[in-house]
């Protein structure tokens, strides 16, 4: 029996799942900087600690029973995962914890030990009552989304921080989601369904000046932890995790295009003013027009339908890799900008259809009656034997 396997995450799931590898490989990479306000960072690091269920650990000859949800671990041990200096620090953090109502924990051990307990934790992490084991280095848990808020808004938000926060929201083939469908994209549940941000939000969200906000980007960008797509104008920036794919569901992970993105999210596609650039595209010769629209012009067309070609190619249509397939471009009766896209093997066997629409943007710029940055839509098609 043959199963058709669809994978999609859902953008108003209130919880988010944390791999307990993932938080520990965030521990040991020294590069991610903990100054300033770290909370989520070390709220996470405790719930990575959290048993699932009843179990007991051994310390200097002393037996202590650890509940589900909670951990007991050595003062020092904390301080060094929490990246303090002093064991003071630890304790001022836990305290503010157990005030905000997220934990308690007591001293023990003549004070060397620290027993602590996530107060939320049997709600968030439901799967309590299957008894599942997992060990502490393996396996994950439930974060929900609601702390998050609470958490990055105690101040201004370390790298740390900032990386968690980008984690957790995090979009996979969500269809309410613009652009999920290309990779795992960044959205903060606006109820737009637009993944489109700016440095200057995210500033506001993470109590950082914007540009800090931009230095920070570009460093998690240089450690090879994201991809920030930025667009001209007041269209913003979209954000794309990397190796997120692997970590959450196990699958390769993606190559993220800017085209493709711009495609998804309706965004403008610029077109070089150098002739050589609008003239010679790559499939010039397997171009056809068959009717001229005075907005477009036709070096133009040639040069957007090599873009479109090389997304489809990317996207696995077969037909996009042969160099002798035709493209026939039509327009759909005197709609301006409007085509029907098909793609035509020279061989019979296929042909894909699409509805194309390129609609030149107004550039402050130009002088001629057309803008060198159009805007182009591409709705997907069907194709026929």
């Amino acid at each position: 029996m043959n199963y058709q396997l669809e994978l999609k995450q859902l953008v108003d799931y209130p919880r988010c799942r944390i791999y307990r590898e993932f938080i520990r490989t965030l521990v040991k990479d020294k590069n991610i900087r903990t100054n300033g306000n770290s909370y989520l960072f070390y709220y996470i690091l405790l719930c990575s600690f959290a048993n699932y269920r009843t179990s007991h650990r051994r310390i200097e000859g002393i037996t202590y029973t650890v509940g589900a949800g909670e951990w007991i671990c050595s003062i020092a041990e904390l301080r060094e995962q929490f990246r303090f200096r002093f064991q003071h620090q630890v304790l001022s953090v836990l305290k503010l914890f157990e005030d905000q109502h997220y934990i308690t924990y007591s001293l023990q051990g003549k004070n060397k030990l620290v027993k602590f307990k996530i107060l939320d934790w049997q709600r968030d992490n439901t799967t309590l009552q299957y008894s599942y084991p997992c060990k502490k280095d393996m396996g994950f848990f439930f974060f929900p989304i609601a702390k998050v808020h609470e958490l990055i808004g105690m101040g201004k938000c370390s790298e740390m921080d900032i990386l968690l926060d980008l984690w957790i929201h995090a979009i996979f083939n969500d269809t309410q989601v613009m652009g999920s469908d290309i990779g795992p994209v960044i959205y903060f549940r606006n109820n737009t369904g637009n993944p489109l941000t700016s440095y200057s939000e995210l500033g506001e969200r993470w109590g950082r000046s914007r540009a800090t906000i931009c230095r920070i980007l570009k460093k998690l960008e240089d450690l090879d932890l994201l991809s920030v797509i930025p667009f001209t104008g007041n269209h913003g920036s979209v954000i794309y995790l990397k190796n997120y794919l692997s970590t959450m569901f196990n699958i390769s992970d993606v190559m993220i295009d800017k085209e493709e993105v711009a495609l998804a999210l309706s965004l403008p596609i610029h077109v070089p003013d150098e002739p050589a650039a609008v003239q010679e595209p790559d499939i010039s010769s397997q171009i056809s027009v068959s009717d001229e629209d005075e907005s477009v012009p036709k070096t133009h067309m040639e040069f957007l339908v090599d873009k479109v070609s090389k997304l489809l190619m990317a996207q696995g249509i077969p037909c996009c890799q042969c160099s002798k397939a035709k493209y026939q471009l039509s327009k759909f009766s005197d709609c301006k900008g409007i085509y029907s896209l098909e793609i035509i093997c020279p061989y019979g066997n296929m042909a894909y259809r699409f509805e194309l629409r390129i609609t030149p943007q107004a550039d402050s710029g130009s002088s001629g009656l057309f803008s060198n940055v159009p805007f182009i839509e591409l709705k997907g098609g069907n194709s026929h034997v």
